[in-house]
């Protein structure tokens, strides 16, 4: 699910975090140098993590029997309305599982611990995981997974098609479009999810040219002609017939996983992120082709990839006991034991030896993921800057780019549309 206007209009009620955050002296938890350590830890996930997050928690309380850990889980649909209110109150929980598009938020507001100041430990980390948590400075958050965008491809429907899957060392972005068009002119499948309202897509085509989303110090990366040429790719898709009607589209944005026109059949390619592989081939009951996304000049290294944090582990910066709490992040991620009950479902661990130590424990899938990542490492370009508060480019990205496709915008309006909506919501 995205995030909805309540949650932000909560958000906004962060502004006075940083200004009471110095005079607090309650945090989520408590510490007393005689009666141990209280932890207050909180999460979003399914019932698999839920299991999960309790049987890690168990561990390391029966590892250090002076810490009591009190559990909050919760479903993104609740969590960031009830962290809100929490962190606006000076009551958050001690460690929260936090979100790429809020770490900016909550962070620069005050809200979260430099966790480089109280012991962190990144030391084990693969080269460019550690920085997704780093906001101009300051470590606000350690990765609790590595993701990376891919692309998909159904080798059935390829198959069917009379189509070759593409070499993803030396596929360009106008062979992703010759692809497609030739499945969808076969009548076996819609050759590709559109691409034009992916974010992660468009980000990796900036890369390529030298640009990004967003720039340090919460500035776009990008001008409104980068946005038209974007656009002008997409809508070459839509011209050539290689991508669903408009209204299809519209109707995939809001389609539960498994109901995805890609994971029923219905368009051969299409771009997820890593950790949803297994969700996807379960879903569908094929095997899918993990694929590098294309890039500009035909040659992978060029390409721009990057490892995203699935998700990362935060710490309020009200706790009683800043120790205690990066203590038991860093047992999270550079735990043996901890991985062992986690494996991959919150992302590969970021940490190179406990992700070789556990990954013939993984599943088949997972287990591809994990390879695919280890494979990319030579083709990672910078890590890319953490959204700004207010820089939900897949919300804005996916209004312009239907109104654009539907006719309801020109190429130029949808650009600048999109542009100027970014501009104000992170106050450029």
């Amino acid at each position: 699910m995205r995030p909805n206007r309540r949650q932000f209009m909560a958000m906004a009620s962060l502004g006075a975090v940083g200004a009471t955050v110095a005079g607090c002296s309650r945090g989520g938890g408590s510490s007393d140098s005689d009666d141990g350590s209280s932890l207050q830890f909180t999460w979003w996930g399914n019932e698999v993590r839920n299991a999960n997050t309790q049987d890690a928690l168990d561990a390391y309380m029966e590892e250090n029997p002076g810490v009591t850990i009190s559990p909050q889980p919760g479903e993104w649909a609740s969590y960031w309305d009830r962290l809100a209110t929490q962190t606006a109150g000076s009551n958050a929980p001690d460690i929260i599982q936090m979100d790429m598009r809020y770490i900016s938020e909550y962070g620069q507001r005050g809200a979260l611990l430099d966790l480089s100041e109280h012991g962190a430990d990144t030391s084990g980390f693969i080269e460019g995981t550690a920085d997704s948590g780093m906001i101009e400075g300051s470590l606000y958050g350690m990765n609790a997974g590595i993701n990376t965008p891919m692309v998909f491809a159904n080798p059935a429907l390829f198959e069917a098609a009379g189509v070759d899957v593409p070499d993803d060392m030396t596929w360009t972005w106008e062979d992703w479009l010759e692809i497609a068009t030739a499945i969808s002119d076969s009548g076996a499948a819609t050759g590709t999810q559109a691409i034009i309202a992916s974010d992660a897509l468009f980000e990796a085509w900036l890369r390529q040219q030298g640009k990004s989303l967003f720039a340090e110090g919460g500035e776009i990366g990008f001008e409104v002609d980068d946005l038209r040429g974007w656009f002008d790719l997409g809508m070459r898709f839509a011209d050539a017939g290689a991508i669903p009607s408009p209204s299809a589209i519209n109707e995939d944005f809001s389609k539960p996983l498994d109901q995805a026109d890609f994971v029923v059949g219905n368009t051969a390619i299409a771009q997820y992120w890593s950790n949803q592989l297994q969700a996807l081939e379960t879903s569908a009951g094929t095997e899918f082709r993990l694929l590098r996304y294309p890039s500009i000049e035909g040659d992978a290294m060029q390409r721009a990839a990057w490892y995203k944090a699935s998700m990362l582990w935060s710490v309020s910066a009200t706790t009683e006991d800043p120790e205690g709490a990066v203590a038991l992040v860093n047992w999270w991620m550079n735990s043996q034991t901890a991985a062992e009950i986690e494996l991959a479902e919150r992302g590969i661990p970021p940490n190179g030896e406990i992700s070789a130590a556990i990954r013939d424990q993984l599943s088949e899938p997972q287990q591809r993921v994990s390879q695919f990542i280890e494979d990319i490492e030579p083709e990672l370009a910078q890590t890319p800057v953490a959204p700004p508060p207010g820089g939900q480019t897949d919300v804005f990205l996916q209004r312009h780019a239907t109104e654009l496709l539907f006719g309801d915008a020109t190429l130029d309006e949808a650009a600048q549309g999109f542009y100027d909506e970014l501009s104000a919501a992170i106050g450029t």
